[in-house]
């Protein structure tokens, strides 16, 4: 069984005292693909070593991540840009809106977004979106984008049915994480009525971990609790739930 978990911060700095036990409690626990959304350029060096240090698991992506999208961001942009000139990446990501921290970038978060959007078309890439307080932004942007070359994953899905089916209607699987395991999570109550040929999994980690580690740190290995959730919501083993998330996973990655 290959789990694989599409949305990992392993380079992050929660994870510096014990990096190394961290990958290898995922590897035990059968996670052996693990994608690396980037934020900003602050971050791209600690994300080269991780890939450097565990090259046969590791699979990069690159782009400016809504929250960084402060009054240098068109730096950032050309950091984006050349990053993607100069090797492979597996997406462009994490990129969005975020509408939780600042409104009051909301204007320059969407040319980013947008922007972004397009190199992802001109390298033939994914993208991989972020979402907080913002969906009708998000949707607003992709509808001018629309077409055979966007397609992607909408990470860390919070968004009831009807907004699940639009995401999937622009190309979009749906990044299923911790958040399915809690209590007011609320998409366990309609995920059933989506067919698995849309959903990858994720941890979102350090953050977001799922029942019963919630409000703790979170790790990639953890994401066999949303297997375990999701084995129990469509009603067919964890087995099946991990093959199929897999090859979703393998089909936007490219891999």
């Amino acid at each position: 069984m290959i789990i694989t978990d599409t949305h990992t911060h392993l380079y992050s700095e929660a994870f510096d005292d014990d990096r190394k036990d961290m990958v290898q409690r995922a590897l035990d626990a059968k996670v052996t693909r693990f994608f690396i959304p980037a934020i900003d350029s602050s971050h791209t060096e600690a994300m080269l070593q991780l890939e450097a240090n565990y090259p046969d698991y590791m699979f990069l992506m690159m782009g400016l991540h809504p929250t960084s999208v402060k009054d240098n961001f068109k730096d950032e942009l050309q950091h984006v840009e050349d990053m993607l000139a100069k090797r492979h990446f597996y997406a462009v990501g994490e990129i969005g809106i975020d509408l939780f921290w600042d409104t009051s970038t909301l204007e320059i978060q969407k040319e980013a977004f947008k922007h972004q959007i397009q190199l992802a078309k001109k390298y033939k890439l994914p993208i991989v979106i972020h979402c907080r307080d913002a969906f009708d932004e998000i949707f607003e942007v992709l509808e001018t984008e629309k077409d055979d070359e966007l397609f992607g994953i909408f990470h860390c899905f919070t968004g009831t049915l009807e907004q699940a089916h639009k995401a999937m209607s622009y190309n979009m699987k749906l990044g299923i994480g911790g958040v399915a395991t809690f209590k007011n999570g609320k998409i366990d109550q309609f995920l059933n009525q989506i067919d698995l040929k849309h959903i990858v999994l994720e941890t979102d980690s350090p953050y977001l971990a799922p029942k019963p580690y919630r409000g703790k740190r979170n790790e990639s290995s953890y994401v066999t609790k949303v297997l375990e959730k999701l084995s129990e919501i469509y009603e067919v083993s964890e087995e099946k739930i991990a093959e199929i998330t897999t090859q979703n996973s393998k089909e936007i990655f490219k891999i």
